[in-house]
This record gives structure tokens, sequence and C-alpha cells, in this order.
């Protein structure tokens, strides 16, 4: 890529004495891959286009809805229902043709993740599932990517850097340093489960770009065996300092053969027991005498689930409770389907002889979203 070309669109980059045209040219060699174009993936998107990053990957099988537009501004009311990576790229392409784009409407999964990551310098970890980050991570140590993680929730939001070298050379900690057993389905909520205020996964897909950058041009210094948290409600931000595991490397798989054979879904709780229950269904059954539905979410989530008749029964004390289930079809709902799959196989577990125990899958944000669509009722 000639540089002389860009000069007018880079130039105020450029003129940092730190980056210089060294640092651009660095910026246009570079192979970043971007997993997920959802909150965090779109802003990072955005700014690595705009300072270009001369090749840049997306994969993301998701398409685009309504309630993904208050955060992932990359997209347009008019692009729903399209694939995020597809509807991505063109986006990024007319903010800068001048840079490679290329879109992977595919599902990550261990089949392809390997071959997939060895083709980039960097993977950014734009998902919101811990099997996907437990996947992603083990895959950059195995393949000896850097990884640019973001998480957020509600008003918190997390960045770092993993499995990159520090300035002795040393490799920095990986996510199992930090989380070595993943945490049980429900026990820590997503977005679509807890919200997320719009500008914050904005500020930490920002953030993550700008790590991205400081690693492809080694300046300043990057969040290797450091972590930034930062809480947008009371403005506070403070760094955490990170060390290495000695037993998480017995966490990750030791090849690519021993990757291969890994069950990320089943590692993360997805429980094998649990029936899920598509609109469809739902909709036919919710009436019937013999079914109960019920609401595991906590007292005060909005919104009210009041157009079908329910119970709650909040996961936090469903276990009190389980002993009173006498129909003979139970439905679990919530917010998005996590919570009701440890509902329904806490019930299958405690009565292994009922087998008409479903979760709702997508809860009732999906309920909603097929309901504004009219394809329920």
């Amino acid at each position: 890529m000639n540089l002389s070309i860009s000069y007018n669109r880079y130039h105020r980059q450029i003129r940092l004495k730190e980056l210089g045209e060294e640092g651009q040219r660095k910026l246009l060699n570079a192979k970043v891959l971007v997993v997920g174009a959802g909150g965090l993936g779109c802003p990072a998107l955005q700014y690595l286009a705009g300072a270009g990053v001369g090749n840049i990957g997306i994969i993301d099988d998701d398409t685009i809805s309504l309630d993904n537009l208050h955060r992932q501004i990359l997209f347009q009311t008019a692009d729903i229902g399209k694939v995020k990576s597809i509807a991505a790229k063109k986006s990024l392409q007319a903010l800068n043709p001048e840079i490679n784009i290329t879109a992977y409407p595919d599902h990550l999964n261990t089949a392809n993740c390997i071959d997939l990551f060895q083709h980039y310098n960097i993977i950014i970890d734009g998902t919101d599932n811990f099997a996907t980050r437990y996947m992603v991570n083990d895959a950059c140590v195995i393949t000896g990517k850097p990884l640019v993680f973001g998480a957020v929730s509600r008003f918190e939001g997390q960045v770092t850097v993993f499995n990159a070298k520090d300035k002795n050379g040393n490799l920095s900690v990986n996510y199992r340093d930090l989380f070595p057993e993943p945490p049980k389905n429900g026990e820590v909520l997503n977005c679509a489960e807890t919200g997320v205020l719009g500008v914050l996964p904005g500020l930490i897909g920002t953030m993550q770009a700008a790590e991205t950058i400081k690693l492809i041009t080694e300046i300043g210094e990057p969040l290797i065996n450091k972590m930034l948290s930062v809480d947008i409600l009371h403005n506070s931000f403070f760094e955490m300092e990170l060390v290495p595991d000695k037993k998480s490397k017995e966490k990750i798989p030791a090849d690519r053969s021993a990757f291969e054979k890994m069950n990320y879904e089943w590692l993360c709780g997805n429980y094998d027991d649990v029936k899920e229950i598509n609109m469809t269904s739902f909709k036919q059954l919710v009436n019937t005498p013999g079914v109960i539905v019920i609401d595991v979410r906590e007292e005060g989530e909005l919104p009210l689930a009041n157009e079908f008749p329910n119970i709650k029964m909040p996961l936090s004390t469903i276990a009190q409770h389980l002993g009173a289930i006498k129909e003979e079809t139970v439905i679990f709902f919530c917010q998005a389907g996590m919570r009701s799959q440890q509902a329904a196989h806490l019930l299958h577990q405690y009565e292994k002889n009922q087998s008409k125990i479903y979760s709702l899958a997508g809860g009732i944000q999906q309920w909603i979203a097929e309901k504004k669509l009219g394809t329920y009722g």
C-alpha cells in the first residue's frame, strides 16, 4: 500500500512523534481479526478502519436486530435483519475504501478457529458469552496471538491485553489466569440479562482499538498484565495488576488436536438435559391445561410479562419451591434464556422422571422481538 497516496487521510495521526510515518506503515501492514461485530466490535472496527489498519477480519454470523442499535451505531435501522459481519464490512469500506476488509458470516467454533487466527497478527474479543471467550483465549494461546479483551455489563466495563509479551519479553497472563474455571450457567449474567448503557461498549470498544494500535505500532504502555476497570455511573477508573496462575496452563488444550475435541458449550454449563422451546411451540402450549409458565427473573426486572399466564419464581429461591411444581409441562423463561436453562436443569435433577421441562429460547427479549415483527400472536 502506497503511504503517499493516503497521507492526507492519516496526516494528523502521522504528525504524532510517537507514531510518525513508520507507525502508520505498521498499521497499514497489520492484520487484525475482530471476533463479534456487536457492542464492542462495532466501535473497535470503526476506529481501526479510521486509523488505517490495512487488513481487518470480522467474524460474526448473527443478524442485526432493533435492540442492537442503541449501542451498535455502525448499523442503521435499514440494516435490521442483515448479517452483522457483512453489513459492518460495507459500512467500514465506505469509511475507508483504502483498506482490506474480510467478512466471515460464520459461527466461530473449534473446527475453524485455529486456521482463521493464523491469518492475523492480533485478535480482538468482542463477544458476550463465556463459551466463546474461553475458546478464543485458548486458541490465542495455541497460535501465539495477542488477545485484546473487553467486557461490559450495566455501567461497568473492563479492558486488558492477554497473551502478549511484556517489556522483558515474557508472555503475559491469559484469560484463564483470571478465571481458571467458567462460572455456572446463569451465575454471571450477560448484557441481554442485566442491560447496558449504550455508550459503555462504545467506550470499551474504542479502548480495545487503542490497545490494538499501541501493540501494532509499539508505542506507549499497553495494558499487559494490567486490567483497566471503568464505572461510568460514578466516573471511576482504576487499574489492577494481573498475575499468572501456575495451574492455568493445565486448563488449556495442549495442541490443536486437543483443542478441536473441546466442547466449550458444555464446559460453560449449557446443560445437555435441557430442552429449549421456540416461540411457535410456546404459543401453542402457553394456554394449554396442565402447562405452567414460570418467570425466574428477580423482582423488579423489566419488561413485565403480563400478556400470557405465568407465575414468579426467582432463580435465587427456586430450589426451595421445586417440590411445589406439579404440572405435567413446565416452561421456564427469563430475560434472554440463560437463567431459565439453569432452572430447567435444577427441576430435571429434582424430578428425574419429568420429561416435559423446557426453557424458552431467547427469553422475554425474543418474545418481544417476535411480537414486534408480527411473528408471535
